[in-house]
């Protein structure tokens, strides 16, 4: 009887593991065809120009099983070039989809096909890698199952961001430090707004060191969208479900935080890589990671799953299950100005934080924006020490107990050793100066640096250090790294580093693949502006999509030394005043005028080009020409002593700018009839939300004092007094 029983229950064994067997679908060739296309869209009320994939925003979700082979055609019908980066998949560098550095780009009317094998599982997505194609709606997500089904109820949902302005514009205006996008998330934090809430010694301060207001985001957007609309509802989950979301955040510059009104979160996939899961109230999603989440449907109700942008300007959300709707409580204003003292007392002179007291911060512990939150400081705002003393972010205070993800809480479920080789230490700190919106790694951008050899078979061992007052989420292209967080054997791999401000982290990873991988800050912006490397294996064969390296290298360096434009039009009722500039990362060339209405107001051009020097920016030598007429009744005398007797006037000068605290700048100059000019001014002091003063005033006794009130992003309302030509008020248009 025990050889029967034996028997039946070896075949009942072989039965059921026969029948999972027949589950799992053998590997196979997966195509999908990509149609990048020319769309318009309407998400705020007015219609824009957009692009879609397969004429969707987002593009469509591709799904593969682990071992599946991709075969993905793009078909470009827009008149310009575009490309397709596979963000996380680990895949031959030749289609890692980055033009010029790994892949040609897919010209105007061509068709490129993307064929790889799919070694890996979780969730992904996929982006254009040309210029800022991703801000107009080029990605989508990727999800890639497991070999054997685990039967999960799963929903996939891509956050993004929109602006009904064009990309282009969007970083003109970050470059020429633009302050309209902080008067339309109201965060301009002007001396009004400062005198009104107390905190007029905070903004001084603020001032004195050089330092623009308070933000935690840069770009004001239209919308938040998930799955391209700004709410979604999915009935089909019912009470009793549990749901795995997968989440990717495929915004260009936006965090979101993620809360649930059904209960808790629970993590157990970041970036596609498993986790041991880990329950918490809330998390925030960096630019480009990604999250698998379970949440459970209590009852028979709908649930909101509800993603806040970090600056808290709207968000987006998913309503799960059928019935009464169960809202999400929304997310406070933030509270600038204690960010702003916050800010102060972290930042030196000289544009470094100040990490003298001691505090070692790390994988996201210790959030310093958390003076901002009002859920979690309630009426009070927390001591630094006390901050120190909260790990995993859980505070408890009169107004919340609320536990946040960090780094410090991933663990991976196997061990992620490396294999053993020697080590290569790299020291890279975030640097920027948010004045004029260059970042870069070790203070210099892409542009200025050469690629980073390294070689098979060794560890690549990176510190960082954020010397910035934003967070940087910095991906690697192609490769897993190991967050070092104290998980030892378990550390988890990550494909995203989000490093918050004044935090130091570690990561590391193998060298086991070859050719050219990039390593940047994933805000669009940022790694625009320079904020990268390059990493290059020596020795690596030919990649037959880039045949002529230097050239491509040298493709890749166009994006950070872009020119920016500016100009700014007043039309007064005393004559006309103006300027134009043209600069990238660190040159400028712009030309200011002055005309008047007859003769003796005369006329004026100044042009000055030059570059900027330092990591704060603050020093500008350059050349300058000045051309001016005007008709003199008596000799003009300068300060010094010295005249000028000429109706007419035309000179070269070399100069120096330099930028005082309370941003005032000071600048001397020399010119070629031996004549020296001391001056002292700044423009665009915040009064109000929308009031801007200026000032100018020299040692040739010429001074000018104005306000400027913005009606819109190219309209303002100007008066001002110029020694000149006397009392004028008008109209500002800018460009």
């Amino acid at each position: 009887m025990k050889a029967v029983w034996l028997y039946i229950v070896l075949m009942s064994l072989c039965s059921i593991v026969a029948a999972q067997a027949s589950f799992i679908s053998p590997p196979k060739v997966v195509r999908y065809d990509l149609y990048v296309g020319d769309t318009m869209v309407n998400y705020s009320g007015k219609t824009r120009h957009a692009l879609a994939i397969n004429g969707t925003i987002p593009g469509p979700t591709l799904h593969f099983t682990e071992g599946d082979t991709a075969e993905i055609y793009v078909h470009n019908t827009l008149k310009k070039e575009t490309s397709i980066h596979w963000h996380g998949i680990i895949l031959p560098n030749q289609y890692d989809g980055v033009s010029y550095l790994t892949t040609r780009p897919v010209k105007a009317g061509q068709t490129h096909l993307y064929r790889f094998p799919v070694v890996q599982h979780g969730t992904y997505w996929y982006h254009s890698h040309t210029m800022f194609q991703e801000q107009s709606g080029m990605y989508g997500a990727i999800v890639i199952h497991k070999r054997a089904p685990d039967n999960e109820k799963e929903y996939t949902l891509l956050l993004s961001d929109w602006t009904d302005l064009h990309p282009h514009t969007v970083n003109r205006y970050l470059h020429n430090a633009n302050d309209w996008f902080a008067i339309k998330k109201r965060s301009v934090q002007s001396y009004a707004e400062a005198a009104h809430q107390g905190h007029l010694g905070t903004k001084l301060t603020n001032e004195w060191k050089r330092m623009n207001a308070m933000d935690v985001s840069d770009v004001y957007y239209n919308r938040f969208l998930v799955n391209g609309k700004p709410s979604s509802e999915q009935p089909q989950f019912k009470a009793g479900n549990k749901v795995r979301l997968r989440i990717v955040n495929g915004s260009s510059s936006t965090y979101f935080w993620l809360h649930y009104a059904g209960g808790k979160i629970t993590v157990v996939a970041s970036d596609g890589a498993d986790m041991e899961p880990v329950e918490v109230d809330r998390l925030i999603i960096g630019v480009s990671e990604t999250y698998d989440v379970i949440v459970a449907i209590p009852d028979n109700m709908q649930y909101e799953f509800m993603a806040t942008a970090e600056d808290r300007t709207g968000s987006a959300s998913l309503w799960l299950g059928q019935g009464m709707k169960m809202p999400a409580t929304p997310l406070p204003r933030l509270r600038y100005f204690e960010g702003m003292k916050m800010m102060n007392g972290m930042m030196k002179m000289n544009g470094n934080l100040d990490t003298s007291g001691g505090m070692q911060m790390s994988n996201q512990e210790m959030d310093m924006n958390t003076v901002m939150y009002p859920e979690i400081t309630g009426g009070d705002q927390p001591a630094m020490h006390d901050m120190h003393n909260m790990p995993g972010m859980r505070m408890d205070s009169a107004a919340a107990d609320i536990v946040t993800l960090n780094y410090g809480m991933l663990k991976a479920p196997e061990k992620t050793t490396l294999p053993e080789g020697p080590v290569r230490l790299l020291h890279f700190e975030l640097t920027g100066n948010m004045n004029r919106y260059v970042w870069s790694i070790n203070n210099k951008t892409v542009s200025e640096t050469d690629k980073i050899l390294i070689k098979k078979g060794e560890i690549v061992r990176i510190i960082l250090f954020n010397n910035t007052m934003m967070r940087h989420p910095m991906h690697l292209h192609g490769h897993f790294f190991r967050i070092l967080n104290g998980q030892g054997a378990y550390s988890p791999l990550k494909t995203v580093l989000d490093i918050m401000p004044m935090e130091i982290d570690t990561i590391e990873f193998a060298a086991s693949a070859s050719g050219n991988w990039f390593f940047h800050c994933h805000i669009l912006y940022h790694m625009m502006s320079g904020m990268g490397r390059v990493f290059s294996y020596e020795d690596s064969p030919p990649n037959p999509e880039v045949p002529d390296p230097a050239m491509a290298y040298r493709m890749l360096k166009k994006d950070d030394r872009m020119l920016h434009t500016m100009a700014r039009v007043g039309l007064e009722s005393n004559g006309s005043d103006g300027i134009i500039m043209v600069a990238n990362t660190r040159y400028r060339l712009s030309t200011e005028w002055r005309v008047g209405l007859n003769a003796k107001h005369g006329y004026e051009t100044e042009s000055h080009f030059g570059r900027y020097f330092g990591q704060l920016q603050v020093l500008f030598p350059y050349l300058g020409w000045d051309i001016r007429y005007r008709r003199m009744g008596e000799p003009d005398k300068n300060l010094f002593g010295q005249k000028n007797t000429k109706d007419y006037r035309q000179v070269l000068h070399l100069g120096l700018e330099y930028t005082l605290p309370m941003l005032l700048v000071a600048d001397a100059s020399l010119d070629t009839e031996g004549k020296l000019r001391i001056q002292l001014m700044r423009d665009d002091v915040p009064v109000t939300r929308r009031l801007r003063f200026n000032f100018k005033v020299n040692t040739d006794k010429e001074y000018m004092a104005g306000l400027r009130y913005i009606v819109t992003r190219n309209l303002g309302i100007s008066t001002h007094y110029d020694s000149d030509m006397g009392f004028g008020a008008g109209i500002t248009l800018s460009y």
